[in-house]
């Protein structure tokens, strides 16, 4: 059993270095002495993040709880405090805020002034240690004696950093190789990083380049299993239901499944995009379906293929991509895309995406696999930078959790 305090002294020592190596190292060996029962609800924890998700604790509650008493000596654990903290997320109706109120002054009475802090820290999001998901991977890599590059590639297609850990951990690669891409359940999308403008793109990748037009839409991810087609957006939200006309376009591709990554993005009359606020009402909560299907058409336009036919293409190179991508999907629902390595042409090519109304292009290196929640250097975008010289005329103390 690992008691909360020592887990709040890793937090604090993790935060009291900028040395990357050091936080690894800690993070690390921290890891390594948990019981196994503990290594998830750890892992979330040092990263920032609780398995319950948002509880729902207001600011008046924990300066109610702020004045409570804390303990003089350390006896709560981490599996305590999670089945608290489920408890409290599961507070319901009528009198749940007074209810509320009074288990987390209960827990803080338990807690020591260095556990009190952290749960505070946890439940308002404000655990700044400079632990994030990067740093956090490379810790569960060397605490399960791993090469970094497997544990990230898990990564890609796990629930949670916790559950990652676990398996990391106490299986090693054998159990790490049950993380796959699988159908109808999403993905985080890949990034992009920056580019200046096409020359800095052309150059930074080099050779011949993959360039697509750059909407200003939803990004979405399809899903296609026979005749059961499911649309998720960025965030991993299911929308299917607010686009039909995509779902419908979809079930006729004839390839028996697919996982896609693209843009819906609604068109005026005229053809041309709305802006991305215009676009976001397709999706809005309280939705009449078939009104705004007439009122606000939607397109879809994919630019890579993850899956096809049962069989995961996600870390084959870009081109492969392409090509089952152009074998899937009708031209008219695929991205325009130029491969050159020609500047002029490149140029060209941005200057047609900004007449047609888009945003610019995404530059993309040819021999790259597709990085799942990654912000990979072999994406760039490259937009119209807009530049607005501003000045300071006031400011104001933050009140609040900000105070």
């Amino acid at each position: 059993m690992t008691l909360l305090a020592e887990l709040a002294e890793v937090s604090r020592r993790v935060g009291g270095t900028s040395s990357r190596t050091a936080k690894i190292g800690e993070l690390a060996a921290a890891l390594r002495a948990l019981d196994p029962s503990e290594i998830e609800i750890a892992v979330l924890y040092l990263s920032g993040e609780l398995p319950q998700g948002k509880i729902g604790i207001q600011y008046s509650t924990l300066q109610t709880a702020a004045h409570v008493e804390t303990a003089d000596r350390a006896t709560l654990s981490i599996t305590d405090l999670d089945r608290r903290l489920t408890e409290l997320a599961a507070l319901r109706g009528v009198g749940s805020a007074r209810k509320r109120t009074q288990e987390l002054g209960e827990l803080i009475a338990l807690s020591t002034a260095s556990e009190r802090d952290f749960i505070f820290r946890l439940l308002t999001g404000e655990l700044r240690q400079g632990a994030l998901a990067g740093v956090m991977l490379e810790a569960i890599a060397a605490a399960a004696n791993l090469a970094p590059q497997r544990v990230r590639r898990a990564a890609m297609y796990a629930d949670s950093l916790g559950a990652l850990a676990r398996v990391a951990i106490l299986e090693g690669t054998e159990g790490l190789a049950r993380f796959q891409l699988q159908l109808l359940f999403p993905i985080a999308p890949m990034l992009a990083q920056t580019a200046t403008n096409v020359a800095d793109a052309m150059e930074q990748l080099g050779g011949e380049v993959e360039l697509e037009w750059k909407m200003d839409g939803a990004r979405i991810q399809v899903h296609k299993a026979e005749d059961i087609v499911h649309i998720y957006t960025r965030s991993a939200n299911d929308v299917t239901v607010a686009v039909p006309e995509i779902v419908e376009a979809v079930r006729e591709f004839s390839a028996r499944s697919l996982i896609l990554d693209g843009e819906a993005i609604a068109i005026d009359p005229a053809g041309r995009p709305h802006t991305f606020q215009t676009t976001m009402r397709r999706f809005g909560r309280r939705l009449d379906v078939a009104a705004m299907r007439n009122a606000l058409p939607i397109q879809a336009y994919f630019f890579d293929c993850l899956l096809i036919d049962d069989e995961s293409i996600a870390d084959r190179p870009t081109r492969e991509r392409i090509d089952a991508l152009a074998r899937a999907v009708p031209p008219t629902m695929q991205m325009s895309r130029l491969v050159t390595r020609s500047l002029e042409e490149a140029q060209a090519f941005y200057e047609a995406s900004l007449a047609a109304g888009h945003e610019g292009l995404m530059a993309k290196s040819l021999d790259a696999p597709y990085e799942a929640g990654n912000r990979g250097a072999s994406w760039l975008k490259i937009k119209r930078a807009h530049t607005l010289d501003l000045v300071v005329l006031a400011a104001e103390w933050g009140h609040g959790r900000r105070t």
